[in-house]
C-alpha cells in the first residue's frame, strides 16, 4: 500500500517482490481528495497494466496521517477492511515505509519492508514530483509520457 504519486520502478520493484512471496496480491493506491499529484485512478490504472497479476484497489479518502492519533488510525483501518476484496487477510503487509508495522499490527499481518533503504531502486515518488525532468529513468514509459505531457510542457 502506498500513494504511488507517481509510479517508479522502486515501487514496482516492491509490488514484484510482494508477487515473488504471495499467492495473490492487493495494491491499495491511497488516493487523496485534496492532496494528489497525479489522479489516484491514472495511477491505479497504470499499476494495474505494469503488474497484471496483482488486484489494485484506489482507496479514496479525505483522512490524513497522524501516526500518534488512534482515532484516525481506526479510520484508516476501516477504510482498508473497506476495500478488501476477500473474506480472509490480509496476512502480510508490504511498503519500504516503517509506517508498514502499524498497518500490519492492526491487521495481525506480517510487516514486510522491502527495500527501506532504497539502495535497489534509489529514487522516492518526492523526488520525482520535486526533480521530474531528472528522473524520468526511474518510471515506466506511461508514467513518463504523462509526465512529460503535463508537468514538463
Amino acid at each position: 500500500m502506498g500513494r504511488f504519486d507517481p509510479p517508479h520502478l522502486g515501487h514496482s520493484h516492491m509490488i514484484d517482490a510482494a508477487l515473488e512471496r504471495c499467492e495473490r496480491l492487493v495494491v491499495f493506491v491511497n488516493s487523496s481528495f485534496a492532496h494528489d499529484s497525479v489522479p489516484g485512478e491514472l495511477r491505479g490504472m497504470w499499476l494495474s497494466q505494469l503488474h497484471p497479476t496483482a488486484t489494485v484497489r484506489v482507496v479514496r479518502h479525505h483522512l490524513d496521517t497522524d501516526f500518534d492519533d488512534e482515532e484516525l488510525w481506526a479510520r484508516w483501518m476501516a477504510l482498508f477492511r473497506e476495500h478488501w476484496p476477500y473474506v480472509d487477510g490480509p496476512h502480510a503487509v508490504f511498503s519500504s515505509d516503517t509506517y508498514v508495522s502499524g498497518i500490519a499490527q492492526r491487521f495481525d499481518a506480517e510487516a514486510v519492508r522491502v527495500d527501506p533503504e532504497r539502495e535497489a531502486v534509489p529514487i522516492s515518488a518526492t523526488q520525482i514530483r520535486d526533480r521530474p525532468a531528472d528522473h524520468l529513468h526511474m518510471v515506466a514509459p506511461p508514467v513518463r509520457s504523462w509526465i512529460e505531457s503535463n508537468w514538463l510542457v
